[in-house]
C-alpha cells in the first residue's frame, strides 16, 4: 500500500477530488494547512496598509492505493492540480505497513 499525500491550491481541491473519483478513487482526506516552500512571502494590502504573508493557505490531499495503482493516481492528482505556476504544490509518496479499520478489525486493503 502507499499514501499518498499532496500539497495543493486550494481553489484545486474540487478539481483534484473529482479526478480522484474519476480514477476509480472516492476515498479521500482534505485538510487546510499553511506552508511555503520555493514562493516563500508576498505582499497583501488591505485598506491602504501593506503587510508580508509568509504561510501561504494550502489543500493536503491524502489517498491510500494499492501499489499497482499509485502511478494511476499520483498522474490524475499532477493533471489536475497542475497550473504551470509557482505555487502548484507537491505531491508525497508513503510506504503503508498496514491500515486498521476499526469497526470491523479489518486489516490491509481489506480496511481501505
Amino acid at each position: 500500500m502507499k499514501r499518498i499525500e499532496a500539497i495543493i491550491r486550494p481553489e484545486k481541491a474540487s478539481d483534484v477530488c473529482a479526478a480522484l473519483d474519476k480514477a476509480g478513487h472516492p476515498g479521500v482526506t482534505v485538510s487546510q494547512v499553511e506552508g511555503h516552500g520555493d514562493q516563500k512571502k508576498w505582499i497583501n494590502h488591505v485598506r491602504g496598509i501593506s503587510y508580508k504573508v509568509s504561510l501561504l493557505s494550502k489543500t493536503r490531499v491524502e489517498v491510500v492505493v494499492k501499489d499497482e495503482d499509485a502511478d494511476k493516481i499520483i498522474k490524475a492528482i499532477r493533471e489536475a492540480a497542475l497550473t504551470g505556476e509557482a505555487g502548484d504544490g507537491k505531491i508525497f509518496v508513503h510506504d503503508m505497513a498496514n491500515a486498521i479499520r476499526i469497526r470491523t478489525n479489518e486489516t490491509g486493503m481489506a480496511a481501505i
